[in-house]
């Protein structure tokens, strides 16, 4: 099969995930500058979201630039992906509302962890559905900046429970790490 329905019902899923995120920034009541202040955690949260949000979208369409075939197995893996990632509207709203209290970001935490591995499963199962040289298996290497986000969002996690500052500093550093598109696989699509 090649990527095209893939790609496309990804892109809608993720359109519809970011769709959904904006619709849960609620208005205030009043009209003035200052009733935007209590907003702000809520804008912020936003913010982080949606800089993720395209940062898998960023990736995921790299990662399909290169891949040549899928099978039910990575049909599934990126299925298993967009469950991830849809569940971050809910714990985006949670986390902006009570971002002081310790389970909505440690929960925002899972989900960012749990989104990470979804695509390491997903990339690992695209590189088994090709041969030994598929350009994505050189391109990944060792994954160090995955291992590396892991780590930190499993730290994140933990310090949630003794500072929500801190966990969420953890989740922004990720984004830092991830912000730009993986250049490994943009260095070897040159090469094709």
């Amino acid at each position: 099969m090649k990527t095209n329905r893939l790609e496309a019902f990804s892109d809608g899923v993720l359109a519809i995930i970011i769709t959904i995120m904006v619709l849960e920034l609620k208005a205030p009541e009043e009209s003035d500058f200052h009733s935007l202040i209590p907003k702000i955690p809520i804008f912020l949260s936003y913010v982080i979201s949606f800089i993720y949000l395209g940062i898998y979208w960023n990736n995921h369409h790299h990662l399909f630039q290169i891949t040549q075939k899928v099978n039910g197995k990575i049909l599934w893996a990126n299925l298993y992906l967009l469950f991830w990632l849809s569940l971050i509207p809910f714990t985006t709203s949670w986390m902006g509302e009570n971002y002081q209290a310790s389970v909505p970001v440690t929960l925002y935490g899972i989900v960012l962890l749990m989104s990470a591995i979804a695509y390491f499963i997903l990339q690992n199962t695209i590189i088994k559905h090709h041969d030994n040289e598929f350009t994505l298996r050189k391109a990944i290497g060792k994954e160090m900046k995955g291992k590396i986000s892991v780590l930190i969002y499993i730290i994140g996690i933990a310090l949630s429970f003794y500072s929500s500052w801190a966990a969420i500093l953890c989740y922004i550093i990720v984004a830092v790490i991830w912000f730009l598109p993986d250049k490994r696989i943009e260095k070897n699509m040159r090469i094709i």
